[in-house]
């Protein structure tokens, strides 16, 4: 079982780089175009730095297995969320898709990250528990703060929508 479960535990934490490297790509296009939204933009820049450092706490858990990170998933996603973030912003309206887009997507890195550590003890990995626990808390808080802020980021756009009339 250990050898199945340390499988699936590579392949989760490559699929969990690749996620993540998706929603670098993700909040990097969305930053360059919150300038009317300077509470969201910053939130965005403070998550893009945990961001950076989750992906660097799984290439190191991969480096512990023996393993590495997938290029083409890495490549995949980051060619996903380009496109995802360019259409997204050919919307009028497109803050309001990137904050229900983002609040789907931290949900969906919460999940990933509780599956991998799950499997820590079946891989016999137990030594990345603490490194995926810190990355699952800083989406969690970003789920939260996106949920709290959706009708505050709603009632802005309204304001600029009517100052734009």
């Amino acid at each position: 079982m250990t050898q199945t479960a340390r499988d699936i535990f590579v392949v989760g934490l490559r699929n969990a780089h690749a996620m993540e490297i998706q929603a670098r790509e993700l909040m990097e296009r969305q930053s360059e175009r919150l300038d009317d939204y300077p509470e969201v933009k910053a939130k965005v820049a403070t998550h893009l730095q945990e961001t950076n450092q989750q992906l660097q706490r799984l290439e190191r858990c991969l480096e512990a297995c023996g393993e590495s990170t997938s290029s083409l998933k890495d490549t995949v996603q980051s060619v996903a969320a380009n496109a995802m973030a360019m259409a997204h912003s050919m919307a009028g309206d497109e803050i309001l898709k990137n904050t229900f887009a983002n609040n789907a997507f931290e949900h969906f890195e919460i999940a990933a990250y509780k599956s991998l550590l799950t499997l820590c003890p079946a891989a016999g990995m137990e030594s990345a528990r603490a490194p995926l626990e810190t990355s699952l808390k800083e989406e969690e808080r970003m789920a939260a703060w996106i949920d709290a802020n959706v009708a505050k980021v709603t009632m802005e756009y309204v304001r600029h929508e009517q100052q734009a009339a």
